[in-house]
């Protein structure tokens, strides 16, 4: 993807909202490429020559999967949205294909998980764990469909690889997340399998902007490999209004 091929969702002096592509990775090390380096230079395009580019990247997305990033453009407004995140004062949606039927169509997963040192990966341990970490999700069933359900999920807590190891870990792994486990395809084939996207989406974020205190929703188009699924039509009119309890959907 080109950097004039970015798809910016919102702009101003203060903050950026970026759809970032499936495969590519939020951050790297110089050198490699990712949606922090094309978002850079994007931003010089808009400055004169010389002018120093800030920004922030209070949270971040798994290389496979797609949908809204938040970035901060000064470092007053890298420091509210970061206290945000801090409180979870930032609600943020997941949309994600799970392989089989998922039951009840409503629920919550809790868990205790740690990431495997020197490992991409997450696994399930005992509370007893010295590394153990709390990971709370809460679901809900959109539609069940030919390749298996299709969840909106909600983090009360945000731990590494978290949807994907709790839905994997119920039988229930995301399409195309070979890493944990699972059996049906998602996408286009990728020529190197760290570019496979998988079928999870950060389908909505709303924050309180830093500078107006305002509320601000913003909501992800889904990507061209999520078509294949032919998702139903089952939405009414976007809402303007924030969402007033936690399974009012912000679509």
């Amino acid at each position: 993807m080109d950097v004039a091929e970015l798809e910016i969702l919102y702009q101003d002096e203060h903050c950026l909202v970026v759809n970032k592509p499936p495969g590519l990775l939020t951050q790297a090390p110089p050198g490699i490429d990712s949606l922090e380096v094309r978002v850079r230079s994007y931003l010089r395009t808009s400055r004169p020559a010389g002018e120093t580019v800030y920004l922030g990247v209070p949270h971040r997305l798994d290389r496979p999967v797609s949908g809204a990033i938040l970035f901060a453009l000064t470092r007053r407004a890298a420091q509210r949205l970061s206290a945000q995140f801090e409180q979870r004062r930032i609600k943020k949606l997941y949309w994600a294909c799970l392989e089989g039927r998922v039951e009840p169509a409503e629920g919550t997963w809790k868990d205790f998980l740690r990431k495997v040192p020197d490992q991409p990966r997450a696994e399930i341990v005992p509370l007893e764990h010295p590394e153990a970490l709390y990971a709370v999700l809460r679901y809900r069933v959109l539609a069940y469909l030919d390749c298996g359900s299709w969840l909106e999920i909600r983090l009360d807590t945000g731990r590494y690889h978290q949807i994907r190891i709790q839905s994997a870990s119920r039988g229930h792994p995301v399409l195309g997340d070979v890493q944990y486990g699972a059996r049906q395809p998602f996408g286009p084939a990728a020529s190197d399998i760290r570019e496979q996207p998988i079928a999870l989406h950060a389908r909505s974020v709303v924050f309180r902007h830093p500078k107006s205190k305002d509320t601000v929703i913003i909501r992800a188009p889904l990507p061209p490999c999520w078509h294949q699924l032919h998702l139903p039509e089952i939405f009414p009119p976007p809402t303007v209004e924030p969402p007033c309890n936690p399974w009012e959907t912000v679509f």
